[in-house]
């Protein structure tokens, strides 16, 4: 899905003791919380799977270093066969740690150096020379710990029938790319930022150096070593094995038109793979640090896994205590997403599913492992059970008001039925359930709403505890809070009577023949979704030429989210165009992805 901007801030026990040898018929899956002295209420892993719309997963879990089990669960398409440990999927960016081991394999026998100029080893291309590279040279270090200050953070890939770029003209954003010139933007070194297009700096640096062609060379040095025996990073999977992948869902239950994208992107999105070649890698990484393998020493294997900046080390990310630091790296091609998590020691599991809502799937069976497993990260948060806290109704009513978390992403608080209850913009209200007299959890997702303590009146501000990140929330006043309520209440409205907002078919119009022309207008949006479109127009234009001339646009409908959906048609093809309007007439966020 082409995604111009979207801000979300809220997002929505297996049985048995051990991790045995055999793999589990069906997970019960538990929840992002629970609570103490109650039993959790779980859910079945096929449950889950078809309220989420995912048709298959694959897992792999390991434990002191060996892979303990693999299973697959579902099917590889609707319809279709069962998936199997065997079953391919697209890693999509677990593509990046892999590759950044073939590069330190490199550098550990002295064929590259991670702090020299790449341009030194660069020969079809050359980073471009601006003010930023003039005074800082770019390195193999920065560019795979997403600090070089490159441009383009993701590849949406290409249709399996569409034209597919070279490598070179990807770097130049050049057709048929469907994305913007790859170069340095901001200094490097001055502040982590993921960057996909650093990596396919890195393959083609790496196909100079070599003289092998992607695949052959990542064969040779990762996967066969590391026993990854049915990975590749050939694009597209060649027709022989096209039987043995699963195919990408989109999160209505709908495939991708044409089957799996096409990734030319091979360093950054381009591996094929199972849960238990992942595992293998995995194991292989662990092995390294233990002096074990054939491909890293302990001390190149060491340096990969050194943070940097932001968390993350050479090509994949890293945390967790000193006691038990782990690794990991997580995916999200088109119809596809994975998750790979791995202690140093030795425990770990890989997730692969076939379905744009596959990484909400692997967190819970993330969660429900290391809980199982007893694992310092990861598992589902314990509260205190809400019965031993008591609070009055003044004091929720204390708390109840609209707090202001960005441009545009409110927080509605109200009291029901003596019960906190919140709603983030666009997204579903949820209970919340008190963990102290002035923190509060929604229980679903692994979130937390804390209140100042010890104010007198309404509370003067809301703090969001999610993801490792804290976010404070301004009280709005009561001008501002009236326009917010008066939004919502329209929403509902829209919603219940499915009908457009006034203006969104216009606004959809006139952002789709500015996008043609490349000259979209940028006071009439938010300033995320402005920041998104200046980042990706070169492809967006490139896209919508390819579709011709515009014939229709027909709304379809009022989304829960609060989008106006439109079937727009073309010559060549149609699209599901999505738009949020903001009360002041300007687009607040807009998406589309091709019509099925």
């Amino acid at each position: 899905m082409r995604s111009l901007a979207r801000s979300v801030l809220f997002l929505g026990a297996f049985g048995l003791t051990r991790l045995a040898a055999q793999a589990p018929s069906d997970l019960d899956l538990l929840p992002a919380t629970i609570t103490q002295g109650e039993k959790p209420v779980t859910t079945k892993l096929s449950e889950r799977m078809a309220a989420l719309h995912v048709p298959g997963v694959s897992i792999a879990a390991i434990h002191d270093g060996k892979i303990a089990w693999a299973k697959g669960y579902g099917v590889v398409g609707l319809g279709g066969a069962p998936v199997t440990p065997e079953t391919l999927f697209q890693a999509a960016s677990i593509s990046k740690p892999v590759t950044a081991m073939a590069v330190m394999h490199l550098v550990q026998t002295g064929k590259l150096n991670l702090d020299t100029d790449v341009n030194q080893y660069l020969k079809s291309w050359k980073v471009p020379s601006n003010s930023f590279t003039e005074k800082t040279k770019i390195t193999l270090r920065e560019l795979l710990s997403h600090t070089a200050g490159m441009t383009v953070h993701g590849f949406p890939g290409y249709a399996s029938d569409a034209p597919l770029p070279t490598l070179v003209q990807v770097l130049n954003g050049a057709k048929p790319a469907n994305t913007p010139a790859i170069y340095v933007d901001i200094a490097p070194g001055s502040e982590w930022r993921y960057s996909g297009g650093g990596f396919v700096v890195a393959q083609q640096l790496l196909l100079d150096v070599t003289g092998k062609s992607f695949p052959e060379f990542m064969r040779e040095t990762v996967l066969a070593p590391a026993g990854m025996s049915r990975s590749t990073y050939d694009q597209p999977l060649p027709k022989s094995r096209m039987s043995e992948a699963a195919m990408p869902y989109h999160s209505d239950d709908k495939p991708t038109q044409g089957g799996p994208h096409v990734y030319p992107e091979m360093s950054a999105a381009g591996l094929w793979t199972t849960p238990s070649d992942l595992a293998h890698f995995a194991i292989e990484l662990q092995n390294a640090l233990a002096g074990k393998s054939t491909i890293l020493s302990a001390a190149t294997a060491k340096e990969m896994l050194t943070p940097i900046k932001g968390g993350w080390g050479i090509g994949i990310g890293v945390g967790g205590g000193a006691a038990h630091p782990y690794f990991e790296h997580n995916g999200a091609n088109d119809g596809f997403q994975c998750d790979l998590v791995a202690y140093d020691s030795g425990d770990g599991i890989a997730i692969m599913t076939d379905s744009d809502n596959g990484g909400m799937l692997a967190r819970e069976i993330l969660r429900t492992i290391a809980y199982e497993r007893k694992w310092p990260d990861f598992a589902p948060r314990e509260l205190p059970n809400p019965a031993n806290i008591s609070l009055s109704a003044d004091t929720l009513r204390r708390y109840a008001g609209i707090y202001g978390l960005a441009p545009g992403a409110n927080m509605i608080i109200t009291v029901e039925s003596g019960q906190l209850i919140s709603q983030m913009t666009h997204q579903q209200k949820l209970p919340l359930s008190p963990i102290s007299a002035n923190v509060f959890t929604p229980k679903v997702v692994d979130a937390q709403l804390e209140f100042p303590k010890d104010e007198q009146g309404p509370a003067s501000q809301m703090i969001l505890h999610q993801n490792g990140r804290d976010m404070t929330a301004k009280r709005l006043s009561d001008a501002d809070a009236k326009a917010v309520l008066d939004a919502a209440s329209d929403f509902d409205r829209r919603f219940k009577e499915q009908k457009p907002a006034p203006g969104s078919e216009a606004a959809v119009r006139r952002m789709i023949d500015e996008l043609i022309a490349g000259k979209p207008n940028y006071d009439l949006m938010s300033p995320g979704l402005a920041n998104a479109t200046r980042q990706q127009l070169t492809g967006i234009q490139s896209m919508f030429a390819g579709f011709g001339a515009l014939q229709s646009v027909n709304f379809k409908g009022v989304g829960p989210g609060g989008a106006d959906i439109y079937q727009v048609k073309f010559e060549k093809g149609s699209i599901d165009y999505r738009i949020w309007l903001a009360p002041d007439g300007k687009v607040d966020s807009a998406n589309f992805r091709p019509s099925e």
